[in-house]
């Protein structure tokens, strides 16, 4: 289950808050299974609020697993301890435990528990005001619902909210450090088993609740993070996550907005025009209404999307959206934020549509902020 390999850290690529990234020398370049670049080293990643702050000459206990499997997202050996130098105990209040019972559990300040400083504020919170909630299925959808938004409404305070469904540490995008750095995002709530927000919260609900009551949010992004998980069954799919934010965004008197999945460069069928993961998550999993925005993409795959999106007006509110001049804002967003677009390996101009159609969700959030 677990492929264990001992390095030696050779030097500092990058870091970002809450994350280095690492080259680590693990032996010879044919280790079995481990993928190495010449002269036997490998990209690491370490989270130092877990592990400590790496450095050039550090002995390190590596997790090889995600880089023996190719993984795109999660293509790095992790760093599960330096061991000649661990870290110092932590110190403060917070008795919420994620990765529970795993060999890397942490224990956080949760906003909802009783030592919290928003315990007050959260104890009998119930309502969202009507807030909108835009629900997503990838974590890439996040910089161009962002963007679309926040063209048309600067001052919006946008808040990001993080399931657990893909990558567990928030640390491990490199878009939410850039996002917000960049002024885009106010901030980050953590829920579920998911860790390292600005916030933490015990569930779905708690987190949408510190969002507005205690972060301040006009408007809330969720969408799980870096690395879903799909095995091209109708129902084995993380972003099933989506469905189930809709109806926690409904009962608790928030707008929720479902931001379709639709691809015109997946090669894989079931993904393109409205894939099957939205209409799954959408039409059968969310039992509350939400509004569906529909990007006008014109020409025969816009006429496919529309299509494909028209069973979900059944339970939902489906909203035609023009995407005209989306494709300069993102171009715009991408430059100043200096986030890359790119889902599943794709770029903007590789799967417009995917992109477009993210952002006339953002662009209808915009509208219902008016």
């Amino acid at each position: 289950m677990i492929r264990w390999r001992k390095g030696t850290v050779e030097g500092i690529r990058r870091e970002w808050p809450g994350a280095v990234e690492l080259d680590v020398s693990i032996g010879d370049d044919s280790i079995e299974g481990v993928p190495t670049e010449d002269g036997g080293t490998c990209r690491a990643l370490a989270y130092p609020a877990l592990v400590g702050r790496p450095e050039p000459g550090d002995a390190v206990l590596l997790n090889t697993t995600a880089l023996a499997m190719g993984l795109g997202t999660g293509g790095y050996a992790m760093v599960v301890a330096v061991p000649d130098r661990l870290p110092p105990d932590p110190s403060g209040p917070g008795h919420l435990v994620k990765a529970r019972y795993t060999p890397l559990q942490a224990t956080v300040l949760g906003a909802d528990e009783q030592d919290s400083p928003h315990h007050d504020v959260l104890r009998d919170a119930d309502s969202l005001d009507g807030m909108p909630v835009v629900v997503a299925d990838l974590h890439s959808a996040l910089p161009p619902i962002l963007a679309a938004l926040l063209a048309d409404r600067p001052s919006a305070r946008v808040v990001y909210v993080m399931p657990d469904g893909g990558a567990l540490p928030a640390w491990f995008s490199m878009s939410i450090a850039r996002l917000k750095d960049a002024g885009a995002l106010a901030a980050t709530v953590t829920v579920g088993q998911a860790f390292g927000g600005d916030l933490e919260a015990v569930t779905v609900h708690t987190g949408l609740l510190a969002a507005r009551l205690v972060l301040g949010a006009d408007a809330v992004v969720l969408a799980q993070g870096p690395g879903n998980l799909g095995t091209g069954t109708k129902w084995g799919f993380s972003g099933v996550s989506a469905g189930e934010a809709v109806n926690a965004a409904a009962v608790l008197g928030g707008r929720p907005v479902g931001s379709l999945r639709v691809s015109e460069g997946d090669l894989r069928e079931r993904h393109l025009g409205v894939s099957h993961h939205s209409v799954t998550a959408y039409g059968r999993v969310a039992l509350a209404a939400a509004d569906v925005p529909v990007p006008e993409l014109g020409g025969e795959f816009g006429a496919r999307v529309a299509a494909g999106a028209a069973p979900l007006g059944e339970r939902h509110r489906l909203v035609p959206v023009a995407v005209d001049g989306l494709h300069e804002t993102l171009r715009a967003a991408e430059k100043e934020w200096g986030v890359r677009l790119s889902t599943m390996g794709r770029r903007l101009d590789e799967d417009l549509a995917y992109f477009l159609t993210a952002a006339a969700a953002g662009r209808h959030t915009a509208a219902l902020l008016a």
